[in-house]
């Protein structure tokens, strides 16, 4: 009876996490695309916070019988193509077409959606097809259920800005905003691939084995792509901000969200922790991190 117990609390938990995550994703998507063009005879972007969620849902169905995390990332990757895909064809059903900068953002973001995730579908399918992030609860079906949220929770936060851009009820011109913009999303871009090339050759590599990166763009920063990632985002932002007014001001917090994703909740601080078990004691470990910038890249010092 204890354990039966212990397994209805934890359910609810995870219940209790869906439903919250739902609500905030739907909600801030609800505001933030308050003056985008219908779609099903809905605000746009709210629509595509739907399509988010539906997609997690349904993948989650077989992920959830097979205990399997193989697709997990493949089908993040798959909600953002389908959310830009919506938008776009709400535009382009609200007005004569898109116009310059959505078309641009929309290639931005498919682009960005099809590296990353054919990059980690090759990585988890080269390490036996399961990730560790996933080892304990995809074998309960309730907290495996709120990792498929939490996912279409990104997508919505992350993309916020770029579904603005792209489901506006006027075209936005190509001015001084679009073309910074655009510069920061390219040299964000340039800096993530590179950065994992970089990483996966080195990895790669037999002689490498048991050992951490220093060089390339990894002796400038000790986790360049996520700098690349954070940059690409605030570029979107930043061609964003001209058609910005009421509640999609919200969508400043795009590339905020990202930020906080990379730095505090799953990306440097556990990275950082498996670090310092594995060379915590290595003085050469100990040098890198001394004299390499955590996150925003410098030139190595001599």
């Amino acid at each position: 009876m204890g354990e039966q117990s212990l397994s209805f609390r934890g359910a609810g938990r995870s219940a209790i996490v869906v439903l919250v995550a739902s609500a905030l994703g739907l909600g801030f998507a609800w505001f933030a695309g308050s003056g985008s063009v219908p779609l099903a005879g809905l605000p746009a972007v709210f629509t595509c916070a739907l399509i988010a969620f539906g997609v997690n849902w349904l993948a989650y169905i077989p992920a959830a019988l097979f205990k399997s995390d193989r697709f997990y990332d493949t089908t993040g990757a798959l909600t953002y193509l389908s959310v830009i895909a919506a938008a776009a064809l709400a535009a382009n059903d609200g007005r004569e077409s898109l116009g310059p900068a959505a078309l641009v953002v929309a290639a931005m973001v498919a682009i960005w959606a099809i590296r990353l995730g054919s990059f980690l579908f090759t990585r988890i399918h080269a390490a036996g097809g399961t990730d560790v992030r996933f080892e304990k609860i995809k074998v309960n079906p309730p907290r495996f259920l709120v990792a498929w949220t939490l996912q279409a929770c990104w997508v919505i936060f992350t993309a916020s800005a770029a579904l603005v851009i792209i489901t506006g009820p006027e075209p936005q011109p190509l001015g001084a905003f679009f073309w910074a913009g655009a510069a920061m999303w390219l040299a964000g871009f340039i800096f993530e691939v590179i950065a994992d090339a970089q990483k996966r050759r080195f990895k790669a590599d037999p002689a490498n084995r048991g050992r951490f990166i220093t060089t390339g763009l990894w002796a400038w920063s000790q986790h360049p792509n996520y700098f690349g990632e954070i940059l690409l985002w605030t570029g979107i932002l930043v061609i964003a901000l001209p058609q910005l007014a009421g509640g999609s001001w919200l969508v400043v917090f795009s590339p905020i969200f990202v930020a906080l994703l990379l730095t505090r909740v799953s990306g440097i601080n556990l990275l950082d922790e498996i670090a310092r078990k594995r060379w915590g004691d290595d003085p050469a470990w100990q040098d890198y991190v001394a004299r390499t910038p955590v996150l925003i890249p410098r030139p190595p010092r001599g």
